[in-house]
């Protein structure tokens, strides 16, 4: 009788133990793991689903992650417009309190308040997220605009805001300090005085003209350029009675220069001495008018004129200048605003006329010629050139009117928008001074000069004369869409931003206008300068009504933090769940798993032993 080894009787177990240590292996995994397999196979049934629901929740946290960011860029948005919104408020506080008490720099201490917050303004506006400058639009990599020092003194050849003021106060005051105005008498009359305009863009405008003097005959504004008259007749005015001219700031500001009638000597500023007849009281009206337009040319219309330079300096437009061309009168002339559209020779008309049915196109907006009855975009042929000019300012939008003077032409756009003018009939255009077509695209506006006291148009600044304070992408859609975010599936947010935007730029332009500008401590109307340029401040950093304010831009910026908010709340939820759900799948019962280990290990030890017994196991243990 033979007798077998063990080891083939006891194969089996061998095989159980490792089927054991197998299963320990998987626990052992799985508790490590937090997992029922590593593998998609591993799985169970349920894989597929468990496929789709790490890909939601791994989309979710990719959404997370980027309102993260984007919400770090709008935190420091909103604290570099909440540092404009202050900035604002102190400049604004200093213009309304600074005593008129100029330094060695003929500057008053709000002025160098100004200053500083001026330059602390320009380096919000360059704030930046890691390497994204965010208020620069779409050219992230870039700062917004060029340093402070640079916008207000120039760099090289490149004139500043400074440069610029200057150029525009002699342009408004015009020779002899008279604000382009000119008093005088009508011919072949005595009592009357006239104040006229010389057809500038510079200088005071007209407004209307009030009286209370007794037989006075007033003559509104009217002509081109236009003409104020005021006779007297043959009555002498009463003791009292007053005359009011109306005059309209280069800034659109409204200043009054009254003058009262008088019998005292030495005359009282602001009076006409009363003579002995008409003649002579006129004369004297004359001198007294003529003293305060030159007092107010040096006053009020100093602050104005820096104003509407720093305006035009923040604010580009594009200018198209036409050529100087005459009309066809008998003694032909350059032509004006009262040159007629059509007319025959010997007329005030352009040298070649505009038809019926022509048409001159505007930034894509037609204007069409008609005989007559012309409405909306339409000119009738019998029209004159200004009323041409006023037509294609509606159009544009312009904040600055378009002129004529000495035959030119200057044509101006929209705050930041190109412009682009040409004509059906090529000739009339001509005539006009324009060859077709005519663009630009928008710039910084400085006075065509020199001579700036004789100047009669702004012309646009260019890269080599002229600094252009915004360096940023620009464009003409909106500033919040040049930045987008999906923070999910169908929610995007906007959160682009322009330094070149109404609200900020208005801040700025006021805030540099008041840094930049200086007083001659020996003028004796220093001091009413100061305060005329201090009170335009005050009111223009106070809220202004229809316009974008930087609380309008803060409000958008919340509305966008407030939608990812709303979709970071929605999507935390809908990752909770999916995540239950697939922890389900996927996941494990700890206690579970470490109780099945534990039983393994068990029948590991029990087998192991077993099996040592039996390999042990020889005839003469078993007989």
């Amino acid at each position: 009788m033979s007798i077998d080894g063990v080891s083939g009787k006891t194969s089996y177990i061998g095989t159980s133990i490792v089927n054991l240590r197998t299963q320990l292996n998987d626990l052992t995994q799985q508790l490590a793991s937090g997992r029922v397999s590593t593998t998609y196979a591993g799985q169970g049934a349920d894989r597929g689903f468990a496929l789709s629901l790490r890909a939601q929740v791994s989309s979710i946290e990719a959404f997370a992650n980027t309102a993260t960011n984007v919400n770090t860029r709008l935190s420091v948005v909103n604290l570099a417009l909440q540092g404009m919104y202050d900035i604002s408020k102190s400049v604004k506080s200093a213009a309304s309190t600074s005593t008129i008490v100029l330094n060695d720099k003929g500057q008053t201490s709000g002025q160098i308040t100004a200053q500083a917050a001026f330059s602390n303004a320009v380096s919000l506006l360059n704030s930046q997220t890691g390497d994204r400058y965010l208020f620069s639009g779409r050219t992230t990599d870039s700062p917004a605009t060029v340093p402070a020092e640079d916008m207000l003194n120039g760099v090289g050849a490149q004139a500043g805001l400074t440069q610029l003021i200057n150029e525009r106060r002699q342009a408004d005051q015009g020779v002899g300090n008279m604000a382009h105005l000119a008093v005088s008498s009508p011919p072949l009359t005595t009592t009357a005085t006239s104040l006229g305009e010389d057809g500038s863009a510079f200088g005071m405008k007209l407004g209307a003209v009030t009286s209370s003097l007794t037989g006075a005959t007033i003559t509104q504004p009217t002509g081109t350029p236009p003409v104020a008259t005021v006779d007297l007749g043959a009555v002498n005015p009463n003791e009292g009675e007053s005359v009011t001219f109306n005059m309209k700031m280069p800034d659109g500001t409204s200043e009054p220069i009254t003058l009262t009638a008088t019998t005292k000597t030495p005359t009282p500023a602001g009076s006409f001495l009363i003579g002995v007849d008409t003649t002579a009281t006129t004369a004297n009206l004359q001198a007294a008018l003529t003293n305060s337009v030159q007092k107010l040319g040096d006053t009020a219309l100093v602050a104005a004129s820096a104003i509407t330079a720093s305006k035009d300096f923040f604010t580009p437009s594009a200018t198209v200048v036409g050529g100087a061309v005459n009309n066809q009168d008998t003694v032909p002339a350059p032509i004006g605003g009262a040159t007629l559209l059509s007319g025959a020779a010997g007329t005030d008309s352009l040298a070649a006329s505009f038809a019926a049915g022509d048409t001159i196109t505007v930034n894509g907006t037609p204007i069409t010629f008609v005989a007559s009855g012309a409405t909306g975009n339409q000119v009738n042929i019998t029209d004159n050139v200004q009323t041409l000019l006023t037509r294609i300012d509606s159009i544009t939008g312009t904040d600055t009117p378009s002129t004529v003077t000495g035959g030119v032409i200057a044509l101006h756009g929209g705050d930041g928008v190109s412009l682009s003018v040409s004509s059906s009939n090529t000739a009339a255009f001509a005539a006009l001074g324009f060859s077709a077509p005519a663009s630009a695209t928008a710039a910084p506006l400085r006075v065509n000069g020199p001579p700036f006291a004789t100047a009669t148009n702004l012309i646009a600044g260019t890269s080599s004369n002229t600094v252009s304070w915004y360096t940023g992408e620009t464009g003409t859609d909106s500033a919040r869409g040049t930045a987008i975010a999906r923070v999910d599936q169908s929610v995007t947010v906007q959160y682009g931003a322009r330094a070149n935007e109404e609200a900020m730029r208005y801040v700025l332009q006021n805030i540099a206008v008041y840094a930049a500008v200086t007083t001659n401590a020996s003028n004796p109307n220093s001091n009413a300068q100061v305060n005329a340029l201090q009170q335009r401040i005050s009111a223009n950093l106070a809220p202004q009504s229809g316009q974008q304010s930087i609380q309008d831009m803060q409000a958008e910026f919340a509305g966008a933090q407030n939608a990812i908010k709303a979709s970071t709340d929605r999507q935390t939820q809908l990752k909770g769940m999916a995540q239950t759900m697939l922890d389900e799948i996927v996941g494990i019962n700890q206690d579970e798993v470490a109780t099945k280990i534990l039983a393994l290990q068990t029948s590991l030890q029990a087998s192991y032993q077993t099996t040592s017994m039996l390999y042990q196991t020889s005839l003469v243990k078993y007989l």
